[in-house]
């Protein structure tokens, strides 16, 4: 346990600030200056914190987002008041609904000029109240210490989820004797015996169980753990929404992802199973189905629900078996559990297995236009290292890679749950920033990159060579894709006219090249790797090529058709 040591001298306030963050093991702070906390970015000038200016508060918020949910620790990120604030609320939300570690600081007015509208003033606590765990903000610099312990406890304990503290300018200047806190400590519980002999008893009674992993508070270790469990239970295992790092996807229990654009097979099975082992997710809007695969409030399956917050335990789904702990501390007790000698669902598992493998097979996938995408994927399963990062944002585009790439490994999936925009730019340097030895590559549509493509600077500047693949079919693809199906023929506000992405990427010193073909693909992303800088592979597509199983022509008639 680490003792608090009192300072032996007055700090401004601006500094005790960058000390306890340095007191809680932060290595890394994302930010856009500002003259509302100068103080801090002096303290910073001499601190052991490395920093990443960026070039806008919604990117550098998704950063800390990325670092997040990559660390299991809380991003950091730093913008100023105002517009600097309102920019950030993006990365705000996807922590929220992502269940990400983050704490927001936010440059705030002097003290004496509350509640006239003075310059760029805003109300933290209203702005971010429904978006944040707590906000708050910090009225006397001799509680720095306290507010700043107490935030990181609540950004990573039970569900985790952002943290936004408001820094009065007059506050950060002023100077205080105070010691530093000690190292925050995650809470955390363990199942009881008498949950895990419930567990042993649905799952001796049952014939068709199955897994679904989700949520945050999970790391390598539970992975491997969960997966151990799963081949001694021949258990059939997936993942939520854009959770695919939670399970490696060459193990024999694997069966694919619970999200957008599910197999049919697998949403068959779920509907099916007579339990469902929910492990970390909260089973939300995308992997039920818009709420219609499990019922609520009392699924027609028995359901065992494992969540580290109480408070989301019996919210929507009243679960046969609630169990209060973090994925980490139940797949530690996994090992204790006894399971059936000759599980009767084995033979169900290996079919589902052979289903996945044939779902996320590029091979016969063909779509119209000269570049298609499946021999994209399959080049890169060929290609990427195991432990390469895959970033993206939303679009139709990303079904690609939650489709057909295989992840195999923890720490290698930066997907935003909440289905922003504009993400995968941020979480490429953000993640290349943390983990410079790593392979990382983002996916983004060219509506999606151009929501904070000026992040590639930020790549630029720090040397960071990301590999973009920026699949552009001049539109906003999904907008326009339920256009057609719900307003056939009457396109409005999808279309796009986008600039040369190749040389986009040369502009700012960054690598270009653009792609128009299948057979082009390989040898440009080969040289892109070799030129060590940050890169964009500018990939036009058919506009057609709305997904993998169809066209928006087709999309159309079907509407036309039935609307007569």
């Amino acid at each position: 346990m680490t003792i608090e040591t009192p300072s032996s001298h007055a700090r401004l306030g601006g500094h005790i600030l960058v000390d306890q963050l340095v007191a809680q093991g932060v290595k890394h702070v994302f930010c856009v200056p500002g003259e509302s906390y100068l103080a801090v970015l002096d303290g910073l000038h001499d601190g052991q914190i490395d920093v990443t200016v960026c070039r806008q508060e919604g990117g550098a918020s998704m950063m800390a987002d990325a670092y997040g949910k990559l660390t299991g620790e809380p991003g950091i990120c730093m913008v100023t008041r105002g517009p600097g604030a309102a920019n950030a609320m993006a990365g705000v939300h996807i922590a929220k609904q992502d269940s990400s570690p983050m704490i927001l600081f936010v440059g705030q007015i002097e003290r004496g000029m509350r509640e006239r509208e003075a310059f760029q003033e805003m109300d933290y606590r209203a702005v971010f109240g429904t978006q944040a765990k707590w906000v708050t903000e910090i009225d006397q610099v001799e509680r720095i210490p306290e507010i700043i312990s107490r935030a990181f406890h609540i950004a990573t304990s039970g569900r985790p989820g952002p943290v936004v503290i408001a820094l009065p300018e007059d506050m950060l200047t002023e100077t205080a004797s105070v010691p530093d806190a000690p190292h925050y400590e995650v809470i955390d519980s363990a199942p009881t015996a008498d949950q895990l002999s419930n567990l042993e008893q649905l799952l001796a009674q049952a014939r068709s169980p199955i897994a679904i992993l989700g949520g945050t508070r999970w790391d390598a270790d539970a992975v491997a753990q969960f997966a151990a469990f799963a081949e001694r239970l021949s258990l059939p295992t997936a993942v939520s929404f854009r959770r695919q790092m939670l399970f490696p996807a060459d193990h024999p229990c694997f069966v694919g992802d619970v999200g957008l654009g599910i197999n049919p097979a697998l949403l068959k099975r779920v509907t099916e199973a007579d339990l469902i082992l929910l492990v970390g997710g909260r089973m939300s809007e995308s992997p039920s189905q818009a709420y219609t695969l499990l019922n609520i409030p009392v699924p027609k399956q028995k359901l065992v629900h494992v969540h580290p917050d109480s408070a989301e335990l019996g919210r929507v789904y009243r679960a046969t078996l609630s169990i209060n702990t973090s994925p980490i501390s139940f797949a530690q007790s996994l090992a204790g559990v006894q399971v059936p000698a000759q599980p009767v669902w084995a033979a169900d598992t290996a079919a589902a297995r052979d289903s996945y493998l044939a779902w996320s097979d590029p091979a016969p996938i063909r779509t119209p236009g000269e570049l298609q995408l499946g021999e994209v994927m399959a080049y890169l399963e060929k290609t990427l290292p195991a432990d390469a990062i895959m970033t993206n944002g939303a679009g139709n585009y990303a079904t690609w890679l939650h489709r057909f790439h295989r992840f195999t490994r923890y720490g290698t999936q930066l997907a935003p749950t909440s289905g922003s925009m504009g993400y995968g730019l941020p979480a490429a340097v953000g993640a290349k920033r943390v983990e410079p030895e790593k392979t990382v590559v983002c996916f983004a549509g060219d509506g999606c990159f151009m929501m904070h493509g000026q992040e590639f600077a930020t790549a630029v500047q720090y040397d960071l060579p990301i590999i973009v693949l920026l699949i552009d079919n001049g539109m906003y693809g999904t907008i326009r894709m339920h256009q057609e199906k719900h307003y056939p023929g009457r396109v409005s506000a999808t279309q796009l006219k986008n600039p040369d992405f190749a040389a986009y990427a040369e502009a700012f010193g960054g690598y270009g090249e653009r792609v128009e073909t299948a057979e082009q693909f390989g040898p440009a992303f080969e040289r892109a790797l070799a030129s060590g800088k940050p890169a964009i592979l500018h990939c036009l597509i058919d506009p057609q090529t709305i997904s993998p199983s169809t066209t928006l022509d087709k999309i159309r008639d079907a509407s036309l058709k039935a609307q007569q």
